[in-house]
């Protein structure tokens, strides 16, 4: 009895704490919401667009039903609580955003007012994640690009998240970038940083279409599109091709890429391919001026080869490896080059200084991205290594020729 008594009164306390399901929601109330957009309108006020997940249709396919995965709400309003107030009021559920996992900002916000109130309010609710990927349209608006309906990836938010993600590993020419990043880019010391690009391709009208996504061969679709250098919260310019993979080499983002180099005269005759790569940057103070050092060190392979050669020829392989280092340096020369042009400081150099000379960064911060950023020295080092060449040494065009 003595110990049943005990087991009581150990229980009946624990029983006064339990919650239950006091704050319960049930699926079928609730509006999960994949991606929001954020436009401005031309008399000053924002419009926002969720991509709401339609689970039916994910989950058994257009085919049957003939209705599209998402479906689009837009609002509009002088702040982003009051637009996704009234967005609620066309919608029969309760807006969920805890899986949203895509942030779209229009170019024109992003240029005129910049994305730092944006940035505030999702960080304020507690259903956001900051680890949610943001993006600028490109040419396009935030609406047009969530109202675009996609192939293979059903819904159109994870579209534009594995496009990024595959496009960095692969290409390196642009960088997946989430809240988180953003905001400490633009709470770091030179206050400068990098977004990813996205785009629309083809028209907005057809793009929003079922059609669209049921031929072999989509007219409107959706790429990642350059790289977006943010300064102040500001959009200032885009960086493209070689100069955003410049930008990425420095930030030591480089997954994967692929390098053409020219042969003889012969353009883009050989395909070099990284495996792996490592950028450190270091800065110090000479002669009273800040002094910054980039070094870059790759590792890779022959992809392909369109002229006749040997590369068991160790001068080959170090001529190549010659090639490859002078293209990288050439790209990384390139994105510093414009990041001085639009004073901003993308990379983080200002922090690099600071960290080896905090007395005289306290003199420098004021005017950092405007005067002794655009003034920087910056020495460029790069190291390339041919380490594999596939599962032939000769060029099969060598082959052809001896016979």
């Amino acid at each position: 009895m003595k110990r049943k008594g005990t087991l009581i009164l150990t229980i009946l306390p624990i029983i006064l704490f339990l919650s239950g399901c006091w704050s319960k929601k049930e699926l079928t109330d609730l509006a999960i919401v994949a991606a929001i957009g954020v436009d401005k309108t031309d008399d000053g006020k924002y419009t926002m667009t969720l991509q709401i997940i339609n689970p039916g249709n994910v989950a058994g396919g257009i085919q049957g039903t003939q209705s599209p995965p998402v479906t689009i709400y837009s609002a509009t309003g002088d702040n982003l609580v009051e637009t996704s107030r009234q967005a609620s009021s066309k919608i029969s559920r309760r807006l969920y955003y805890a899986h949203a996992n895509l942030v779209v900002i229009g170019e024109k916000l992003a240029r005129e007012e910049g994305v730092t109130k944006i940035i505030d309010a999702i960080d304020r609710d507690h259903e956001f994640r900051i680890t949610t990927t943001m993006v600028i349209t490109n040419s396009s608006t935030a609406k047009d690009l969530l109202k675009t309906l996609t192939p293979v990836d059903k819904i159109p938010a994870n579209k534009v998240l594995k496009a990024l993600e595959f496009s960095q590993k692969a290409w390196g020419h642009s960088l997946k970038t989430s809240i988180q990043d953003v905001m400490k880019g633009l709470q770091s010391s030179d206050g400068s940083t990098v977004v990813s690009g996205f785009r629309l391709v083809g028209d907005p009208e057809i793009a929003s279409r079922l059609d669209n996504i049921q031929e072999s061969e989509p007219e409107s679709t959706l790429e990642s599109s350059g790289i977006a250098i943010l300064k102040d919260g500001k959009l200032v310019d885009w960086s493209y091709g070689e100069r955003a993979r410049g930008t990425v080499w420095v930030k030591n983002e480089i997954q994967g890429t692929d390098l053409n180099i020219d042969w003889k005269g012969k353009k883009e005759a050989i395909a070099y391919q990284t495996i792996r790569q490592k950028t450190n940057v270091s800065g110090k103070m000479k002669n009273g001026k800040p002094h910054v050092s980039v070094r870059t060190r790759v590792e890779g392979s022959i992809g392909e080869m369109n002229v006749p050669l040997d590369i068991t020829d160790g001068l080959v392989i170090s001529k190549i490896e010659k090639k490859v280092e002078k293209e990288i340096k050439k790209e990384i020369k390139q994105a510093i080059e414009q990041a001085k042009s639009n004073q901003a400081d993308v990379f983080g150099f200002g922090d690099v200084i600071r960290r080896s000379s905090p007395q005289d960064w306290q003199k420098m911060k004021p005017l950092w991205n405007d005067v002794y950023f655009p003034e920087c020295q910056v020495d460029v080092t790069v190291e390339a290594f041919v380490r594999r060449a596939g599962l032939r040494n000769k060029s099969f065009l060598s082959s052809l020729e001896e016979e």
